[in-house]
This record gives structure tokens, C-alpha cells and sequence, in this order.
């Protein structure tokens, strides 16, 4: 099975950005949707953004327009761009990977996180 590996988080001040990296351990061809999800603690984890190898990606409300998620089949890495960060998003993030939809993917396999801090 896939494995997957997050990398670039840290700490950042406020409106700064950061780009999440999350390599895989083999061909991401075959995997159907991937994704960014992020926990903090003591909340819920949810889901950031996804998007498969084709069409539009998928991201929450509270990252549009700050947030670009990317994938390079042929490097079998996928990238979240995090531009103007906020306090609130402070957390760690995780990548994923399963079948679709976008929307609500059923993600079976999980990378360990990369911790996101920004400070105000």
C-alpha cells in the first residue's frame, strides 16, 4: 500500500504563507481522490481540500481564495499553497488519499501530519 509523507509545515506570522508538501510512497496514479484535512486541538478534523488528477478541485469555505491544492502525478506529490493564513488556522494537517467524491471522499489511507502554527 501507498505510503504518505507530510512536509513544510511551521511557523508563520499572520497573512504569511507556507506550502504543505505530501509525497507518496509509490505511483498516486491509482489513487482516486487526494486531499488535505486539518485537526487542532481539541476540535473536529475536517476536511480543508481535495481534487483528483482531473476536473475542479474541492475546498471548504473557510480557505477559498487563500488556499490552492495541486498534484504532480508524475512526482506522486501533492501540495497545498497557503496564502494570507490566519490564527485560526493553526492545526495539524494531515494528506489523504481514497475514493470519491470531492465532496465527502471515503479516505483509506493517511499520512502522519505536518504541524501548521501561525502566530498573531
Amino acid at each position: 500500500q501507498v505510503q504518505l509523507v507530510e512536509s513544510g509545515g511551521g511557523l508563520v506570522q499572520t497573512g504569511g504563507s507556507l506550502r504543505l508538501s505530501c509525497v507518496a510512497s509509490g505511483s498516486i496514479l491509482s489513487l482516486d481522490v487526494m486531499g488535505w484535512y486539518r485537526q487542532a486541538p481539541g476540535e473536529e478534523r475536517e476536511l480543508v481540500a481535495t481534487r483528483r488528477s482531473w476536473g475542479s478541485p474541492y475546498y471548504a469555505d473557510s480557505v477559498k481564495g487563500r488556499f490552492l491544492i495541486s498534484r504532480d502525478n508524475d512526482a506522486n506529490t501533492l501540495y497545498l499553497q497557503m496564502n494570507s493564513l490566519k490564527p485560526e488556522d493553526t492545526a495539524m494537517y494531515y494528506c489523504a488519499a481514497g475514493p470519491g467524491p470531492i465532496q465527502t471522499p471515503s479516505m483509506r489511507i493517511w499520512g502522519q501530519g505536518t504541524q501548521v502554527t501561525v502566530s498573531s
